[in-house]
C-alpha cells in the first residue's frame, strides 16, 4: 500500500484531533486501545494522513468530548482531506485568528514572500498595523487590538532557525502609513530587522517598471517533512495551493523578483535613504 500524504486540509484535520486528543490527557497508544486501533491509524490520523472514516472519527471525538462546533468543524474536514488547495472564503472580513495560516508559518522552515503595497505583515509594528485595521471595511471597531495582537502575535515566528526573504516594492516603503512618525520609526524597525542572519529583506526599485510580481502579493512555504504551499489573500479570502503546476508558477516569479531587486546592502542603503 502507497503511503499516505497529507494536504493543507489534512494537516489542519490532523492538528484539531491532535489538540482534542491531548486534551484529554490520554496517551496516543492509550487512545488507541480504548479505540481498539492500531497506533499506526491514530498516528496517521493525528498527522493529517487520514485513514478513518465518518463512524472512526464520531467514535473518537465522542470519547474526547468534543463541544459541539469543534465536532462539525472536524467532521466537515474529514469529507475534504484529501483534497489539494483550499479556498478559505469569509462573508465579511478575514478572521481575527488565521487558523491555518498560523499553523503552516509555525511548522515552516523557510519563506519567500513578495510584498507590492506595504511593509511585510510579519515586519510590521503595532502602530503601524492598527491604522490599517481602522480603514479595512467590515472590521468592528472593538476587533482592531485583537486583530493588531494577532498579527504581532504572528511575528513569533520569526526566529533562528527558520530563513525568511522578502522582496518589498518601493512604492510600499514610501506609503505614510499611520503618519510621518510612525512611517519612520517602521522603516528603523526594518533596519534593525535586516540585520538578523536569518532576515533577508531586498527592495524592486520603481524605477523597473513593469514585472512579473505587479500580478499580485503571495508567500511561499517550504517545510522539512512536507510539499511546498503557496499562500495568497483577499480582503475576505485565503488560497492555499500546493499543485505542482501553482508552486511553480510563482517560484518562477520569485526567481524574476531575485533577479531584478537591490541586494541585502543596498536595499538597507534605500531604506536608510528614505528615512533620512
Amino acid at each position: 500500500m502507497p503511503a499516505r500524504t497529507s494536504t493543507v486540509r489534512g494537516r489542519e484535520f490532523g492538528a484539531g484531533v491532535r489538540a482534542v486528543v491531548d486534551a484529554t490527557g490520554m496517551s496516543h497508544r492509550a487512545m488507541a486501545d480504548v479505540l481498539g486501533w492500531d497506533p499506526q491509524k491514530l498516528s496517521d490520523l493525528l498527522t493529517g494522513k487520514g485513514g478513518v472514516d465518518e463512524i472512526d472519527l464520531a467514535r473518537l471525538l465522542g470519547l474526547c468530548r468534543v463541544p459541539e462546533d469543534e465536532f462539525d468543524h472536524l467532521m466537515a474536514l474529514l469529507k475534504v482531506s484529501r483534497e489539494k488547495g483550499w479556498w478559505q472564503h469569509y462573508k465579511g472580513a478575514l478572521p481575527i485568528k488565521m487558523r491555518t495560516l498560523v499553523e503552516h508559518e509555525a511548522a515552516m522552515s523557510e519563506m519567500h514572500s513578495w510584498h507590492l503595497t506595504l511593509v511585510p505583515g510579519l515586519l510590521q509594528i503595532p502602530d503601524y498595523i492598527r491604522p490599517l485595521y481602522v480603514v479595512w471595511p467590515k472590521i468592528e471597531p472593538q476587533d482592531i487590538d485583537l486583530r493588531v495582537e494577532a498579527r504581532v502575535a504572528r511575528q513569533r515566528v520569526l526566529e533562528s532557525g527558520r530563513k525568511f526573504f522578502f522582496y518589498v516594492h518601493e512604492q510600499a516603503l514610501l506609503l505614510p502609513v499611520g503618519g510621518e512618525s510612525v512611517w519612520r520609526d517602521q522603516l528603523h524597525h526594518l533596519l534593525r530587522m535586516s540585520v538578523r542572519p536569518y532576515i533577508s529583506i531586498r527592495v524592486v526599485p520603481t524605477a523597473i517598471g513593469a514585472h512579473p510580481g505587479t500580478m499580485g502579493e503571495f508567500k511561499v512555504m517550504k517545510f522539512k517533512k512536507i510539499p511546498t504551499v503557496v499562500y495568497t489573500d483577499t480582503m475576505n479570502s485565503g488560497t492555499f495551493m500546493e499543485d505542482k503546476e501553482s508552486v511553480d508558477l510563482y517560484t518562477s516569479v520569485l526567481a524574476a523578483l531575485a533577479g531584478l531587486a537591490l541586494g541585502e546592502e543596498e536595499s538597507r542603503r534605500l531604506i536608510t535613504d528614505l528615512v533620512s
